[in-house]
């Protein structure tokens, strides 16, 4: 498997979303064994690569950043769905997922980045998605203790996202000027791109600059997580 760095040109060509949109309308087994040399030629190997370059062009960002080019167990998600527990028996993601995780934290550590590829769906994105309590009450917590710190995040450009509490959560005072945001369960902000940026030239530096813009929200959860950024 060839990962030495491209000379010129882009690391996903057309073909990447045509075969993710060909997998939308053909999502079985025997479709994907016939085209799977297609998936590793536009869309496997491709990712690996840019993997293995954003290791280094994401040190830019923070030094903390893993990115993994492992094809298994590393920051490429499988393309295989989990399908046990899923009324949706599709097997496969109709996305490219990849994710750059905090090296002292590690992948659960909710600090980080996150990178989604989808015809006409692709950002850069950041935050806490789903996190257990404990950390939950943490980040409320700074954004209380920390209310010009977290007013900055929020003056950065960033729109904070996620599914939220009807009131308040316990122990939190409901007149707080950023009450709104301590009802939020997930805090997720992220950075768009075109189907022409992502295959693109210059799409490894457009990644490096979306990352960049969600740095602010990066930087309040390194902190309010003791970990450094």
């Amino acid at each position: 498997m060839d990962l030495s760095p491209k000379s010129r040109g882009s690391y996903f060509s057309p073909e990447f979303f045509k075969f993710l949109r060909d997998l939308a309308r053909n999502n079985n087994r025997e479709w994907f064994q016939k085209n799977k040399p297609r998936y590793e030629r536009f869309v496997f190997i491709p990712s690996l690569r840019f993997i293995k370059d954003a290791k280094v062009e994401l040190k830019a960002v923070s030094p903390y950043l893993v990115a993994d080019p492992r094809p298994f167990g590393g920051s490429l998600f499988r393309i295989y769905r989990d399908i046990r527990f899923s009324k949706d028996k599709s097997p496969y993601k109709t996305n490219v997922a990849m994710e750059f995780w905090h090296r002292r934290g590690g992948k659960k550590s909710y600090t980080g980045l996150y990178l989604h590829l989808a015809p006409g769906d692709s950002f850069a994105g950041a935050g806490i998605w789903h996190p257990d309590s404990p950390t939950l009450n943490r980040v409320r917590r700074a954004i209380v203790s920390r209310p010009e710190a977290w007013r900055r995040v929020k003056e950065s450009g960033l729109k904070m996202e996620g599914e939220s509490l009807k009131r308040p959560p316990a122990g939190f005072d409901p007149n707080h000027p950023f009450a709104e945001d301590l009802k939020l369960k997930d805090i997720t902000a992220g950075v768009p791109f075109s189907n022409a940026q992502v295959t693109g030239p210059r799409f490894m530096k457009d990644f490096v600059q979306a990352s960049k813009k969600l740095d602010p929200l990066n930087k309040f959860l390194a902190g309010a997580l003791s970990l450094p950024w």
